[in-house]
């Protein structure tokens, strides 16, 4: 399933600072979140070596060389075909050897898909947490279940600094994601560098949409210039599944919203609800019987689907279409493209809104 790509550095400066305030200004908890914060990602950027370094060790595998090199063919291609920002993010490669580069945490009430806020300098209020010790995810959660809220935790395999880091080195590759297949390592690469040239503070739903626009524009141009046929066929596989995905929790979602919505009491509600969650993993149950031949990437998401998981995905793709609109009415453009884009940045959250749903 998707990714959330996660905003967690806010600036070693910046929080640095932060951290020098006292508990009286910034609750204790607040700054051992940004000390966490800080000291991750200095340990990933401590990890990090030039991708050509890495190649001209002779202990480096063969199999990793050959990741690395393509990596370095589709940041090149991101430049000079997509426009994106020409710097020195993904072109180190750093290996955490763990699985996520963090764990998110979000939360949602018992009856609404309306995700919790937390609020950072830089970034502005965002629907997640993430920590670089999964432990301490787990932590997190288990304090907002006890709030009663309805929690979900995944792990991210990547995540942008908005660019801000560029004199640290940038955003390296990751051994999280390097292996992935060449659309969705392409994919991942084109999202992350979107964040960097537009970022509107406190709108993660412009934000994702927008990025995960630029990646669905972009794969499709990669793979069609530069990809082999097994590479197209196996992204074509993977992208059939990921639409039908969206597809049945973007109805699943309209239906629980309308549920929530209702002036019916709150126990109706919890049995509604119950129905439609029941109903959600038959359909998941008949859609990898009948289409996916049995395929079972997706189990985990179905087991623990809850409200905050739901929130999640309507970040990634509630304004996609809408800034696909705008791509073509701006002729397919990258520059003319990301210039409207900063424009609609630029505007009040509800009007940058409604004027991308009237395209």
């Amino acid at each position: 399933m998707r990714r959330w790509a996660l905003v967690a550095a806010v600036g070693i400066a910046g929080v640095a600072a932060l951290l020098g305030a006292t508990c009286l200004t910034v609750g204790c908890s607040t700054l051992g979140y940004y000390a966490q914060s800080v000291q991750g990602h200095l340990d990933l950027l401590a990890r990090a070596r030039p991708i050509g370094e890495i190649a001209a060790d002779p202990m480096t595998p063969a199999q990793l060389r050959e990741r690395l090199a393509l990596a370095a063919r589709i940041r090149d291609f991101a430049v000079a075909d997509l426009g994106l920002p020409d710097n020195r993010s993904y072109r180190r490669y750093s290996d955490l050897g763990r699985n996520a580069a963090v764990w998110n945490v979000t939360a949602a009430p018992e009856l609404s898909l309306k995700l919790q806020t937390w609020c950072f300098p830089v970034v502005g209020c965002v629907g997640y947490r993430g920590y670089y010790a999964q432990a301490d995810a787990q932590a997190e959660a288990a304090m907002l279940r006890a709030r009663g809220l309805e929690v979900h935790v995944y792990g991210v395999p990547a995540y942008s600094t908005l660019g801000k880091l560029d004199w640290l080195g940038g955003d390296p590759l990751l051994n999280t994601f390097i292996q992935w297949s060449e659309g969705e390592l392409a994919r991942l690469v084109f999202h992350e560098l979107a964040h960097q040239v537009v970022y509107a503070e406190g709108d993660t739903v412009f934000n994702e949409s927008f990025a995960t626009a630029v990646e669905r524009i972009g794969v499709q141009r990669w793979l069609a210039q530069r990809a082999g046929d097994d590479a197209r066929q196996q992204y074509a596989a993977l992208d059939s599944r990921r639409e039908d995905f969206r597809g049945l929790t973007s109805r699943y979602r309209e239906r629980l919203n309308a549920v929530y919505a209702s002036d019916a009491s709150d126990a109706d509600k919890r049995a509604a609800k119950a129905r439609v969650m029941s109903e959600l993993r038959g359909e998941y149950a008949r859609l990898k019987r009948e289409r996916w031949a049995g395929f079972a990437g997706y189990d985990g998401w179905f087991e623990r689907a809850n409200n905050a998981s739901f929130g999640v995905l309507a970040a990634y793709n509630e304004l996609v279409p809408n800034f696909e609109r705008l791509f073509e009415r701006e002729d397919r453009d990258f520059a003319r493209f990301y210039a409207a884009v900063t424009r609609l940045a630029g505007l009040p959250k509800d009007r940058r809104h409604a004027t991308l749903r009237g395209l």
